[in-house]
């Protein structure tokens, strides 16, 4: 049931000229936008909470009370989608109807909770989940593509993450089925994967893949983690060659006008990244330089050539996309592209996406599972990674001058909180999908190390630039904002809450679950529908407007990190568990000297 809160200037009147007035606000909001919505009325907008007990800090039982809240957010909007959308893909929370096949119609959100379930108890979810599981048969239209990146991180790596917790051999079962189903992918010149597949039909069919020439970063370079582990579990070698083509693929690439790091765009004809040398840590290639430090890490650091890629690449992104704003110091990370020894900067745009926001708790997760101090340890050479690769060889003689672990750790916490600003800032609580930040009005703006080597220069007096404490804004005020806002929306993303999760395990520090609890209370007040959650249509708008979307990464990603965040028994020790991209954990292990010769490893 929806319950409205009374204006405060008619709080003396008739009850009759209350409920007018409500009815009247009602429908005036909802012609807000074009989206059906629930609001749920408040008559100020959404302000960061104070601490429970006027400030003091939160007890153990208290966080405790806290992950029960998310566990009973998770409840209630997946008895949601059970009631209306089940068996298919996503809930549409405001028409209470399915989004059929959105994602193959295999029920990518029932696949994609199951290891939630698992974590947080949740016993006869789980139980009717497994039911669909072993039911399903991955049925397809002829007519239709399954999205290979999004059917591996939601479905087969809902899979495997769920076989691992749980031992019941039926989820490996369908892993492994749906991984031969969907082996046509890899059918192209170069051997890296295209953007669809469609299961029905067999592979010496020219129509079961999608014709195209070209694809990006995230989709050819977010499959080692699942793969991997199908092989480990398996044993089964094809799974691992699959791999090693993009592996060998990333290896070999020539590299020298992007730093050393992966640029976005790659051929598949060839093998080859495209000439105009885009790096960006957003939407079209986050996932592929995660999952250069997160294989690394499954296959108990020993794989060299991945060490070495990460290192590549967060060093470029260091230096040379991460910036500063000019009034509020709020260190950012954009995209860039044309390097050369001409133009070492690049052409920088100044997007900040929502996306980019998982990266805080990468750097994060490398500063703790490295030796950043010590790579020769493990026979690195850190100044010799920039070797060959032009002007990005500076940047490595520059980061080698500071303790490197320190390095990380800072731009980890103060891109964290940008991406905590961006919902702190908002009237909703809940951050835009993408702003573009404010420039200097020459346009020159600061690049982040830049600003690090003038602080250290002066003395290194004070906290490092862009990591002190910056309070959020209202954004009515718009010059200290810093950024204006090109898409208004929030899609129940879960980057930011994914960085404050493995921020506050890597730190230890209390204002990373702080900030992830004014998320949740964000969520609560903003993104609540009478039944489930919905996407905010406009986060600069208070009370909100909804979108008829709850997507299944609701369910994997943005509940489980703050559910785990709130927990003081989290069990997934980062040097023993990684998440994939979906948040689904996998166990840390080591070849044996039987698996290094069958895979040839």
């Amino acid at each position: 049931m929806l319950i409205l809160r009374q204006p405060r200037f008619l709080r003396n009147t008739s009850i009759l000229a209350g409920v007018l007035l409500v009815l009247g606000l009602l429908h005036y909001t909802y012609t807000l936008s074009n989206d059906r919505s629930f609001p749920l009325f408040d008559d100020s907008p959404f302000k960061p909470p104070s601490p429970p007990g006027s400030g003091r800090p939160a007890t153990a039982a208290e966080w405790e009370q806290r992950a029960d809240q998310v566990k009973e957010a998770f409840r209630r909007s997946y008895a949601a989608y059970e009631k209306y959308a089940f068996p298919y893909d996503e809930l549409k929370p405001l028409t209470k109807t399915a989004w059929a096949s959105r994602f193959n119609g295999w029920g990518v959100s029932t696949i994609d909770s199951l290891d939630t379930m698992h974590i947080m108890g949740l016993k006869d979810e789980l139980e009717r989940g497994l039911a669909l599981v072993k039911k399903l048969e991955f049925p397809m239209f002829k007519s239709d593509y399954a999205p290979y990146f999004e059917t591996v991180i939601r479905y087969l790596g809902g899979f495997l993450s769920a076989y691992t917790l749980t031992n019941d051999k039926i989820y490996l079962d369908k892993a492994e089925q749906l991984a031969i189903l969907l082996d046509p992918v890899f059918n192209t010149t170069s051997g890296l994967p295209t953007y669809g597949v469609n299961t029905l039909t067999p592979f010496f069919d020219s129509g079961n893949i999608t014709p195209r020439f070209s694809a990006c970063l995230a989709e050819i370079g977010t499959l080692q983690i699942e793969y991997t582990y199908l092989a480990k579990l398996t044993g089964e070698k094809r799974w691992y060659d699959r791999v090693k083509q993009v592996t060998e693929i990333f290896a070999n690439a020539d590299l020298r006008n992007t730093g050393g790091m992966l640029p976005t765009t790659w051929s598949l004809d060839s093998g080859r990244p495209a000439s105009d040398g885009h790096l960006s840590l957003g939407g079209t290639a986050d996932s592929g330089h995660e999952y250069l430090l997160k294989q690394y890490l499954l296959t108990g650091k020993t794989d060299k050539t991945y060490l070495e890629l990460y290192l590549r690449a967060a060093t470029q992104s260091i230096a040379q996309l991460l910036y500063i704003s000019p009034t509020r110091n709020i260190v950012y990370a954009t995209d860039a592209s044309g390097f050369s020894d001409m133009n070492p900067h690049g052409y920088v745009s100044h997007k900040f996406e929502h996306l980019t926001c998982f990266f805080p708790g990468l750097l994060a997760l490398g500063a703790h599972t490295l030796p950043l101090n010590d790579l020769k340890s493990v026979g690195i050479d850190f100044k010799s990674l920039g070797d060959n690769y032009g002007a990005a060889k500076q940047a490595y003689e520059t980061l080698s001058r500071y303790n490197l672990k320190d390095v990380h750790l800072w731009a980890a916490e103060a891109v964290g909180q940008a991406c905590y600003l961006l919902y702190a800032d908002q009237p909703t609580g809940l951050s835009p999908d993408e702003v573009f930040m404010k420039t200097p009005p020459d346009n020159k703006s600061t690049r982040w190390l830049t600003a690090l080597e003038g602080w250290r220069a002066s003395g290194a007096r004070g906290s490092p630039p862009g990591t002190g404490n910056i309070p959020p804004v209202s954004q009515e005020d718009v010059g200290p904002g810093d950024y204006n806002v090109a898409h208004h929306e929030y899609v129940l993303r879960p980057e930011t809450v994914e960085s404050f999760y493995i921020l506050y395990k890597v730190t230890g520090k209390s204002i990373w679950r702080e900030r992830g609890w004014e998320v949740f209370q964000a969520l609560e007040r903003s993104a609540r529908t009478d039944e489930a959650y919905a996407k905010v249509s406009r986060v600069g708008t208070f009370p909100p407007a909804h979108g008829d979307e709850l997507p299944s990464y609701f369910f994997a990603e943005t509940l489980k990190y703050l559910y785990l965040l709130f927990k003081d028994d989290d069990s997934f020790d980062l040097d023993k568990w990684v998440f994939n991209t979906e948040a689904h954990p996998f166990k840390t292990f080591e070849w044996t000297e039987e698996e290094r010769r069958r895979f040839e490893i």
